[in-house]
């Protein structure tokens, strides 16, 4: 069983690791049934694996992402520590493949840079004389390679000369010849020390551009004609006796029949990039150079114009030759080798990229354990989908074991793929566990990197097999990327860079496979619950159509996720000669979900203005890609697309549309990611959006999160709103505590109750106002910001008593004045220092918000505020409605009382009046008003009630509780009553009684007055100095009046004077 495990681990790439773990100063050796022998070496943050099996460089490469790491780079002092120690462990000493930074990855360019212009030569047909001479000096030469470009005159038929070099001592050292067969094909030939090969390589006459190299080398006697970077004939015989003779000259467009001249046989058409090199160049090397990259080594002469002299009629044009593949330069100049050491530095070389060497692959430590101890739990007890898949394997071992380090050819991925499909359809119900996924996507890695084309001894693969082959790929994919597997991928996170992996493995396996599913016909679909596959064909012509591409229709969306490549862009392909297009489109469904929810993609916000808070940027749509294949070649155009908007907006929060592509060579050590240079949002509609961008590639929608705010000008006006209102607030709440202080209200558990909550919400506004200065110290912004939490929590805590004892004048409780207040006092200072404590030593690194001195709102600490405020509110809330049911029942009373014909008219009135005064009253001390913040996020009108409401709560206060307040009133009327009492000379002293409620009053009195009866004083006394004064305070006056009546003796004479006291406080006065 252990041995059958290990060879299906073997064929997905899975690292086999030994029973014990490495550690950073000893190796680990690991080995297999295959004898492969593997050598790990970890540090603090890497690990480091030598693989003896020697492949070629872009095999090494493919087999080190199928392990989830990288061909090491040893740019880094650790890597070249780790390298040097793992290379003394094994004693190799041979070059090892090592990976070049500088270069970047294989990937499309824009058409601007797939054509270079060149300068050319025009021999036309209208003078068979055109010819042009390289001025330059030929050594004698025992390799050669001449590399050209031509475009071939159509409507000549006959044989021509492309270049002839002729010796002093003989004519026909080294030419090309050509000629149209009746097929209209052009075929060459080589003439070589005089010795005519056959015309066999061709090229189409179709009056394009081609690239043709020639080659010999005298030591083996073998030439070769390439065309287009692809060989096309080759041989061996010819006379390897001799150099090519030196001294001699080259001639463009005419055969020599003598030295220098006699010209026969000439070319008409178009000539540049003529290139002459001292070598006989490979197939490497003429697939760089077909595709314009350029080649210094050995070289004898570079096209350039002024090294040429020319005849009369041979003109220069200037052509625009396509160049596909810069990055073909590596090939060009072979690939990266570490040679040796020296002084514990790295020697690095080039060699040969074909030649197979051993190599190092790179990944972080922990990335490294975690894959051991996936395979430890395969190893001990694997899954059941791992032990199904080894029962099918056993019934095709012979296969599975050719190749233990990768996937060679077609027939090896179609086997694998096959008898996975078969074993995750057979254990569909247990599901997948993190380490098959792992496993699948090292095997969909591996599958991509196989070589399209077949070995020479593999079979040929029909269409159908092809297709059913990307069929499995894409079932495998569609099974490993499923929303149900989200929670697995967190799990598997530390091991694979995440989906793209699987994106990518997609696009690169099916763009390899396009020429083969397209062979046969221009469109293919595949189609799975989560992915949608399509590959187009079309060849290009003059009017063109566009083409588009739509992902599944869904019952829950309206709209579909497409994407198209404009008309006017398939034009210019046409127009810049390609022949046919092949758009390889793809849709993910279920991308989205899969993505950490935690982790947020670092973004600038686009809104800038300030209404809007950025919170953050999250994946808010399927993915979407398309590849452009023009003439099998990838090319890059411009594609328009639109997106469903796959998320729903919270409660308070706004989206802003970003339209973004997965670059995977941004940060390609997590495998990519997301970037938006060249595309822009066309128009956003409600549910979707839609984008242009300049290339192809994975396209997605990316959400940039705002908590909903107001505009510059409404957020500027809260402000001035709420300094303006927390100043007259703050005015109007010191000047009601004067007030009780100064008039003398009397004392009662009310007024203490005011006092308490002016004081507290009189602070709690001036630090409000304060808070914005304190923004720029620190530690200030902390103090002010506690202080804000403490005097707010007490205010509320006070109008929470203010509802308490409101209750207890409606119901009766039976508590005494002395223990209510302690319980008040309690509540109204202690409660907010217990909770800001408690609150501080909970979450202190939390406690404030990041840009003001204000409690932090994305953590729980908002609630130390809010969660007792909305209790108090309740309360509140529940103590006003028992107010003005009580006062509502009492207006009826009253009601009842009146005349049957005032009750119908007054009963209306005094019901409205009854439940709204106590509202009017009683909303500011209670704190209701602030009930008005719940709604605030919903309307900008609403804020402005909001900050009117409660920025001007201590006017409220002032206006109600002081200049309305009866106690204070009649405070200050007693005040102004008594001095203006003491302003009468005739009185001696005034003395006013309390009204009864139930009869009149009346008093004499003498001066002094003697309370004996508090209501009638009478005393005797002199009578020169005798003053008797009568106070009558009847309720036929107006409330408060009184009359007095003085009687004074003087003289004999008898003085009556009457002073009558309005409520007004002024007097009238008559004597007799």
């Amino acid at each position: 069983m252990t041995g059958t495990l290990h060879t299906g681990l073997i064929f997905f790439s899975f690292m086999v690791v030994c029973e014990s773990e490495p550690t950073h100063a000893v190796p680990d050796r690991v080995g297999d049934s295959h004898r492969q022998s593997r050598l790990v070496h970890l540090t603090t943050h890497l690990a480091f694996q030598l693989v003896n099996d020697s492949l070629a460089f872009s095999r090494a490469d493919s087999f080190c992402r199928g392990q989830f790491s990288s061909l090491a780079t040893l740019e880094q002092s650790e890597d070249r520590e780790g390298a040097l120690e793992l290379l003394q462990q094994s004693g190799l000493h041979s070059p090892i493949w090592v990976k070049n930074p500088s270069k970047a990855a294989s990937k499309p360019v824009a058409l601007s840079k797939q054509y270079v212009r060149f300068s050319a030569l025009n021999f036309p047909k209208e003078s068979r004389e055109c010819f042009a001479r390289v001025n330059m000096f030929f050594p004698s030469l025992s390799s050669i390679s001449v590399c050209v470009r031509v475009q071939w005159d159509i409507e000549w038929n006959e044989v021509s000369t492309i270049f002839s070099y002729a010796a002093p001592v003989f004519t026909n050292e080294f030419q090309l010849r050509g000629q149209v067969d009746m097929h209209k094909r052009i075929l060459l030939a080589l003439i070589i020390h005089g010795k005519h090969l056959p015309y066999k390589a061709s090229f189409p006459n179709d009056g394009e551009w081609h690239h043709i190299c020639v080659t010999w080398h005298r030591s083996s006697g073998n030439w070769a004609i390439y065309v287009d970077g692809e060989r096309k004939d080759m041989g061996s015989g010819t006379d390897s006796s001799r150099d090519i003779h030196g001294d001699g000259i080259l001639i463009l467009g005419q055969d020599q029949d003598s030295f220098g001249g006699n010209f026969t046989e000439p070319f008409f058409g178009m000539i540049t990039d003529l290139n002459v090199f001292n070598m006989s160049l490979e197939m490497r090397h003429v697939s760089a150079l077909n595709a314009c990259s350029p080649m210094t080594h050995e070289v004898l002469f570079i096209w350039n114009l002024d090294h040429l002299s020319r005849h009369p009629a041979v003109g220069e044009v200037q052509a625009l030759l396509f160049c596909p593949a810069v990055h073909q330069q590596m090939e060009l100049q072979g690939c990266r080798t570490l040679q040796s050491w020296s002084d514990h530095l790295p020697l690095f070389g080039l060699s040969d990229c074909s030649d197979p060497l051993p190599f190092i692959c790179r990944s972080s430590r922990e990335r490294y354990l975690k894959m051991k101890q996936m395979s430890d739990s395969q190893s001990s007890q694997p899954t059941a989908f791992m032990s199904h898949l080894m029962k099918i394997s056993n019934k095709t071992q012979a296969v599975l074991g050719q190749q233990p380090s990768g996937l060679s050819n077609l027939a090896q991925a179609a086997t694998l793929l096959d008898i996975s499909v078969q074993a995750l359809e057979d254990t569909q119900q247990e599901g997948l566990q993190p380490e098959d996924m792992v496993s699948l996507i090292q095997l969909l890695l591996l599958a991509a990197d196989v070589p399209t084309q077949p070995l020479p001894d593999a079979t040929n693969h029909s269409q159908d097999s092809i297709q059913e082959l990307s069929q499995h790929f894409i079932s495998l994919a569609n099974s490993v990327i499923s929303e149900d597997n989200a929670l697995k991928w967190q799990a598997i996170r530390e091991v694979v860079n995440g989906p793209m992996d699987v994106v990518k493995s997609i696009d690169k396996m099916v763009t390899s496979l396009s020429p083969h599913l397209m062979a046969e016909t221009d469109h293919m679909t595949i189609h799975t619950p989560n992915i949608k596959l399509e590959v187009k064909q079309q060849t290009l012509q003059e009017g063109s159509r566009g083409l588009s591409f739509c992902g599944p229709e869904t019952e829950k969306h309206g709209n579909l996720d497409c994407i198209s490549v404009p008309h006017q862009k398939i034009q210019d392909l046409h127009n810049n000669g390609f022949y046919k297009l092949t758009l390889v489109n793809t849709w993910y469904g279920s991308l989205w979900p899969l993505f950490s929810p935690e982790e947020n993609i670092t973004m600038v916000p686009t809104v800038t203005d300030g209404s809007q808070r950025y919170l953050g940027t999250i994946l808010g749509s399927s993915v979407i890609s398309t590849t452009a294949l023009g003439d099998d070649q990838p090319v890059s155009t411009a594609v328009h697309f639109q997106l469903q908007h796959r998320v729903q907006n919270p409660t308070g929060t706004v989206y802003d549309p970003v339209c973004a592509f997965w670059d995977f060579d941004l940060n390609p050590e997590a495998g990519g990611y997301w970037n938006t240079k060249g595309c822009e949002v066309v128009s956003k509609q409600y549910g979707y959006t839609v984008c242009h961008c300049n290339h192809t590639t994975n396209f997605a929608l990316l959400l940039q999160v705002y908590e909903a705010q107001r505009s510059t000008e409404n957020e500027n006006a809260l402000q001035v709103l709420t300094f303006i209102g927390c100043g007259v607030s703050l005015c109007g709440l010191l000047f009601t505590f004067i007030l009780f202080i100064a008039v003398g209200v009397p004392k009662s558990d009310r007024t203490t109750v005011h006092k308490n909550l002016i004081v507290s919400l009189g602070i709690a506004e001036l630090l409000l106002m304060c808070s914005d200065w304190a923004s720029a110290n620190e530690a200030a912004c902390f103090t002010v910001t506690a202080l804000l939490h403490l005097f707010f929590m007490s205010s509320f805590s006070w109008m929470l008593v203010e509802g308490l004892l409101l209750w207890s004048k409606v119901v009766s409780v039976n508590i005494s004045e002395d223990r209510r207040m302690k319980l008040y006092y309690i509540i109204g200072w202690g409660l907010p220092v217990l909770i800001v404590g408690v609150t501080l030593a909970v979450s202190v690194d939390e406690y404030k918000a990041d840009d003001h001195c204000w409690l932090n709102v994305k953590t729980d600490t908002i609630w130390a505020f809010v969660g007792p405020v909305v209790f108090v509110l309740a309360v509140n809330a529940v103590v006003l409605c028992r107010v003005v049911m009580v006062t509502v029942s009492s207006a009826r009373r009253r009601a009842k009382m009146l005349s049957p014909s005032s009750a119908s008219k007054m009963q209306t009135f005094d019901l409205t009046w009854a439940v709204t005064r106590p509202v009017l009253i009683l909303l500011p001390v209670l704190g209701l008003t602030w009930l008005c913040g719940v709604l605030v996020h919903l309307s900008v009108v609403v804020a402005y009630v909001f900050i009117a409401l409660n920025a001007f709560q201590g006017l409220y206060i002032f206006l109600v509780y002081a200049v309305y307040n009866s106690e204070v009133r009649n405070a200050i009327k007693r005040i102004k009553e008594k001095r203006k009492a003491l302003s009468f000379t005739n009185c001696s002293q005034p003395t006013s009684f309390l009204p009864s409620q139930r009869s009149q009053i009346t008093s004499w009195c003498h001066s002094p007055p003697t309370p004996s009866s508090p209501e009638i004083s009478e005393t005797s006394g002199p009578h020169s100095s005798t003053s008797t004064s009568l106070v009558i305070k009847n309720e036929s006056f107006r409330k408060e009046s009184f009359v007095s009546f003085s009687f004074n003796t003087a003289s004999g004479n008898q003085v009556v004077q009457l002073t009558g006291f309005k409520p007004s406080g002024c007097m009238v006065g008559a004597s007799c």
